[in-house]
């Protein structure tokens, strides 16, 4: 509950809106933090990084309800879990953050890493277990999380913004857990919808070819 508090009081206290919350990238600054949240129909994602020095803090996100009294979050996943122990969170009515401005874009939507293609085939990976890697695209922004629903184990994240077009995507990285250094890197790729998978291919962050498969969730 302190800690819940905490959040309250470091949020800008401004009517969002209406009692239905819309689509979208959210943010807002706090004393040299960058506070965004990624929201669809009904996952939400909170992170919190630092522009310049570039640093990671935390994420957490998961599966919302709206009430009456603000949205109601139940985390699949906690980058601070071992510290807050953070199982869920409620931001009432009256808080607000800034809509960031984009567009739809190509892919956007959900994904779940479903396998990898190599000379030998596909090795398809069972997106049903606890373990999973998610990859959120919305608004022109991305944000990719490995994590286990079990003990809200975090292994990683990375995002920032995207394009995807004529068979490009390009992503510019604005934080990255595992690598502050990263931080503004630009990667392009190519892609491909087949049978509705997102094929995924070029060099990953450290320089190695990837050939990822994903799937809707």
């Amino acid at each position: 509950m302190k800690n819940i508090l905490l959040l309250f009081a470091l949020l800008p206290f401004v009517v969002f809106g209406q009692n239905t919350m819309e689509t979208g990238v959210y943010e807002y600054e706090g004393k040299n933090k960058t506070h965004r949240f990624l929201i669809d129909q009904n996952y939400l994602i909170e992170t919190v990084f630092k522009k310049e020095p570039a640093e990671f803090i935390l994420t957490r996100g998961g599966y919302y309800k709206e009430t009456s009294k603000g949205i109601e979050v139940d985390f699949e996943f906690n980058s601070n879990y071992e510290k807050d122990s953070l199982k869920q969170i409620k931001y009432p009515n009256n808080i607000a953050w800034n809509k960031q401005e984009g567009s739809e874009q190509y892919l956007e939507n959900k994904w779940l890493m479903g396998g990898r293609m190599s000379d030998e085939g596909i090795s398809r990976r069972d997106t049903s277990i606890s373990r999973k890697t998610m990859k959120m695209l919305l608004n022109g922004y991305f944000q990719w999380i490995a994590f286990d629903t079990k003990g809200y184990k975090f292994s990683g994240t990375g995002g920032g913004i995207y394009e995807a077009g004529h068979g490009k995507y390009i992503e510019t990285i604005q934080y990255f857990s595992r690598d502050n250094s990263r931080v503004r890197a630009v990667l392009s790729f190519d892609f491909e919808l087949l049978n509705e998978e997102w094929h995924h291919k070029g060099l990953s962050s450290k320089g190695s070819p990837i050939h990822e498969i994903w799937v809707k969730r």
